[in-house]
This record gives C-alpha cells, structure tokens and sequence, in this order.
C-alpha cells in the first residue's frame, strides 16, 4: 500500500472509531509508531482536524465526518451479521475485503449507529465446524433479538422446550452465539432468576418491549462460553508465530473468539465442539504453534507427538534392519 492509500485508510478508521491508538494503527498497516506520527502530522497539515490525547490515543474533531448513511438498525445488524458470517466462513481473500469494506460503510454511519454495531460485534460470536458449514437458522427472531441485544430491552418471548411445552418469559439478552447449527440467544430469563441458553428457532412468537435493563457489568459472553458445560464446546488458547495467522484465518474449523497479537506472535482464543480435529491441526503448524492451555488439549497434543517420534523412530530402525538383511542374504551377494 502506498503513502497515499494508507493515509485515506487512517481517515477512514479514525471515522469508523471514537478513538484510536497509534499502536493499532501501526499494527493494523504493519508500520512503525513513528510513521504513523509522521502520518499523523501530515494528514493534520492537509487540514484534517485530528485531537490526540496523551495514553487515550488520536480522535477525528466531533462533527467532521462525511454524510451520514442513514441505514435502519434491521440493515445495520444485517451488516454485523454478516461481516461476522464472511469472516468465519469464507477464504481468507473475501473476508478482508469484507472487513475493508465494512469499515468505509462504518465510517459514514451516524454515531449511534457506529456505537449500535460496536455493541454487536462484542457480543455476537459465530461457532462455526468449518469454512465449509453455513449457517441454517436464519428466521424471523434473529433481527430482534439483536436489536433488544444492542439497545439493552427486555425481550418477551414464547419459547418451545425440547418436549414441546411453551412458556413466555422475559429475557434480558446479553449475547448471540452461532453454533452446532444454530443460532442461541444467551440472556437473563427473569423467570429462572439465571442466565439461560435459547435456540431462536424454537422462540415462537417474541416482542422487543420498551423497558431497557441496566448492564450486566459481572457478565462477559467470553467467560460465559469457556464456563458453560452443557452447550459441549471448549474454549482453547494457542499461541501461532505472526506469519502463520494467514492459514489459521484459512484454515480454521473453530471459531476465533479474540485474538491479541504479542512482539512476534498472536495469542488466539477458539471455541470448538472437539479437541479431535484441534490437536491434529495444531500439529501440522510445527513450531510455529503452541497449546497454552486446557492441560487437557495440551496433553493430547504432546501425546500424538510422542506417537509421531515412535512411528518414525521404529520405522526407520525397521527400514535399516531389513536393508542389512537384504545385503546379507545370498541373493545379494551373487
């Protein structure tokens, strides 16, 4: 990328985000913190009213932003969806094109609108089995649940248990999660006093009310996801060498929860249904990966390894053995 196109880049975050660190926009452009500075300075001399603020980072001046696009909150969250569903379950190709793309539409979105989508992407997690899997639970629910998501409302619904039975109760939703097929709304049921896992294709009939709930400031999707037994998924940590994070975003069968990037590596969080596939893939990478934790997926690697060194340790020991018998036998020696 040139000088010129990074620089209309920069403009372009600086007006999807109400602020940004020098560091992520160096780490974003793989540039040092001293040319973003650099950039920085000029883009202020071409007159872009740029603030910055010591340890906080750089901000746009209030009210300088292109038009607003005036999308409805249905269309936004059709736009989070969707960045969400090409980044899990696309090439890695589409997916950053996807994302560029998704930041030049956020950038020219009306602030609450920007704040709405941010909310979103922080509490929608997509838990996909592979980049081959889409997603079938599309229906009428999911848009309201992530509008009732986004605004903090209380959503009334009228949900059908797994025996068939309807019950309405009021829900506080914290997090939309995709995975084993379908889409799950995770809320606070007022009626069980708890946190509660609901399929939204089994939620009947259901209506955003007005009422907003205070934040569940204790409650983090992340946590929730790595604590919850019944829903059969893990969450795993693995450290990858910088360069290999292209074929983790192509290759992945998990879904990446986060990812925070070291000096020359990325520690990234997956939620999978199995350690099966999990442990074979990390394998493949060599060195450049590393279980940091479960002890338990961290065990199944270290063992298939152990495996590997035996099979090669007793088939080389096996080759050598039959071709000193080969040179031995009379056959050979005429």
């Amino acid at each position: 990328m040139n000088r010129v196109d990074r620089l209309m880049a920069m403009v372009v975050q600086l007006q999807g985000k109400r602020v940004v660190r020098a560091e992520d926009i160096a780490a974003h452009f793989e540039i040092s913190v001293r040319t973003v500075y650099r950039d920085f300075a000029a883009l202020s001399e071409a007159g872009i009213p740029i603030v910055a603020e010591a340890g906080v980072g750089y901000a746009l001046v209030k009210g300088y932003h292109l038009p607003p696009v005036m999308f409805t909150a249905e269309e936004a969250s059709a736009l989070a969806l969707g960045g969400k569903l090409v980044d899990q379950l696309t090439d890695v190709s589409l997916s950053k094109q996807m994302n560029s793309a998704l930041l030049k539409i956020r950038s020219v979105l009306p602030r609450d609108r920007q704040d709405y989508l941010e909310r979103l992407d922080r509490s929608t997690v997509i838990v996909a089995r592979g980049k081959q899997s889409t997603p079938g639970a599309t229906n009428e629910a999911l848009i309201p649940v992530q509008r009732a998501l986004a605004d903090r409302r209380v959503l009334a619904i009228e949900y059908k248990k797994e025996n068939g039975e309807l019950t309405w109760r009021d829900v506080e939703p914290l997090g939309l999660v995709y995975y084993a097929d379908h889409w799950h709304l995770v809320a606070f049921c007022r009626l069980r006093r708890d946190v509660r896992d609901f399929r939204t294709d089994r939620i009947a009939h259901f209506q955003v009310k007005n009422e907003q709930f205070q934040p569940h400031e204790n409650f983090s999707i992340k946590d929730y996801l790595q604590t919850c037994k019944e829903n059969k998924f893990h969450m795993a940590y693995l450290r990858f060498d910088g360069a290999a994070m292209e074929r983790v975003h192509r290759e992945s069968e998990c879904g990446i929860v986060e990812e925070k990037r070291e000096k020359d590596s990325v520690v990234v969080t997956f939620v999978t249904c199995s350690f099966d596939w999990l442990a074979g893939w990390v394998l493949s990478f060599g060195k450049s990966a590393e279980v940091l934790a479960p002890k338990e997926l961290r065990d199944r690697v270290a063992g298939e390894a152990k495996k590997i060194v035996h099979l090669y340790a007793t088939g080389a020991e096996s080759r050598g053995t039959s071709a000193r018998m080969s040179a031995s036998s009379p056959a050979a020696a005429l």
